[in-house]
């Protein structure tokens, strides 16, 4: 079957626009080749010297010969982001999240993908088990790295049981496969109690720790428990004690690989620690941060960062006060920074909320899940001060909306406060108090 791409726009000064083409024009082949989706575009277009065939919304076609500099961009962009469908997730899996969301919501919320693709553009997950030899072969063809696995467990049998999936286990072969062609990957394990830890947990760490160095990392992460998990896996939460037995596991690993092949390369999720009240580990440990996405070591590269802009900035007495809203994992962190800085800025008053999260339930400890309902709920009527500061994970991807469709707007109103969105860097929330862009370094 051909495939055709209808183009949605052209970058103005482009390749493309120079070569006057236009929204609604279609491309049929690039050097002779059918173009199936984004990874077969991408990988011809690379080349310098380029052939491409045009169907004019009248039905003319143009080809198109085209000289340029190697990876120069053409400057089209498609009306499929993958030049293709999305792919769905064919899972079950017994720790989905999206399973555990209440109705009513947007529905693109509920929209479970498993989209090797999406792991290269966007960084997400995927469990293999959607993806056709074919998939493996043109990954290895066009050496497409690194590409994000959640293997959730080696045992076969068990990973079947917990995707509901009767060839979620030899799925995992696909994975020696990339191995043997060379392709980078990071893994992740979504930890439930009970069934993938303990043991099962030592068997997978053994196991994956075979495809180092192509397997750079794995990242182990507590399993999300919503309030809405009625007629689903009977999953349970861990405990303080539960969480020090996971670190130690991995602790032990992490030394052990350390010593044999220079990488740490399993690493826990910054939940673990909080929860079994331990330090967060020092930097190095985390091997250069492949996996903050999936937080991993997120709340030490904040404490890091804060702490060398700390003492860049020489403070003052100007008097200003702010608020903070934040999940139950970073208050802590997010406290301490504000004590610290109330000792530089000497007229500055930071009141820092810890917001609970009744919209999933109060298992869910991250800023990101928190909904503009919540934080209007249990943050009005207190004192805000000038401006409240929130985290930008708050927040839909590019826009100011809320996972519960909340506005930034309809915030404000209901608030009657001004609002700042802080991006990640402890370096910027230095900044978002002080209102400034660290005119008082030294």
């Amino acid at each position: 079957m051909k495939h055709e791409h209808i183009i949605k726009s052209v970058l103005p000064g482009s390749i493309a626009a120079e070569l006057e083409l236009e929204q609604g024009d279609c491309l049929l082949s690039v050097n002779g080749k059918d173009i199936e989706d984004v990874f077969d575009y991408h990988f011809y277009v690379n080349d310098e010297y380029l052939t491409l065939l045009i169907r004019k919304p009248d039905g003319e076609e143009w080809e198109l010969e085209i000289e340029k500099d190697y990876e120069e961009d053409l400057g089209i962009e498609f009306e499929q982001g993958l030049m293709d469908e999305y792919r769905s997730c064919r899972n079950k899996c017994m720790f989905c999240f999206i399973d555990q969301m209440p109705e009513g919501m947007r529905e693109t919320l509920y929209f479970k993908d498993d989209d090797s693709r999406l792991s290269f553009l966007q960084g997400n997950y995927v469990t293999l088990t959607n993806m056709s030899d074919h998939d493996i072969d043109r990954i290895i063809q066009y050496h497409l790295e690194p590409i994000n696995i959640s293997f959730h467990t080696t045992n076969p049998e068990l990973r079947c049981r917990m995707l509901h999936n009767r060839f979620a286990g030899e799925a995992l072969g696909k994975a020696e496969k990339l191995y043997e062609g060379g392709i980078r990957m990071n893994g992740q394990i979504v930890l439930c109690k009970g069934v993938n830890d303990g043991e099962e947990l030592v068997r997978s760490i053994r196991d994956m720790s075979r495809y180092i160095p192509y397997l750079e990392s794995v990242s182990v992460v507590p399993v999300g428990l919503t309030k809405y998990r009625e007629g689903l896996y009977p999953l349970e939460p861990f405990t303080k004690e539960d969480a020090r037995e996971v670190l130690s596991v991995i602790h032990e690993w992490q030394d052990r690989l350390y010593r044999e092949r220079g990488t740490h390369f399993i690493h826990g999720g910054d939940e673990w620690y909080i929860l079994a009240e331990e330090e967060i580990p020092q930097r190095d440990t985390y091997d250069g941060y492949l996996q903050l996405e999936n937080g991993v070591g997120m709340l030490r590269l904040l404490v890091d960062e804060f702490e060398e802009a700390y003492q860049e900035v020489s403070g003052d007495d100007m008097p200003r006060e702010v608020s903070i809203a934040t999940g139950k994992l970073a208050h802590p962190y997010i406290e301490r920074f504000a004590e610290r800085l109330m000792e530089k800025y000497t007229g500055t008053t930071i009141h820092v909320y810890c917001i609970r999260n009744d919209f999933f339930g109060e298992l869910i400890t991250v800023s990101g899940l928190i909904t503009g309902r919540d934080l209007i709920s249990q943050l009005k009527g207190k004192p805000l001060g000038g401006r409240l500061l929130l985290p930008c994970n708050m927040f839909r991807s590019g826009e100011t909306v809320f996972l519960d469709d909340i506005t930034l707007a309809e915030l404000n109103e209901a608030l009657q406060v001004d609002t700042d969105i802080v991006k990640s860097s402890g370096r910027d929330f230095i900044d978002a108090v002080a209102g400034q862009d660290y005119q008082n370094r030294r």
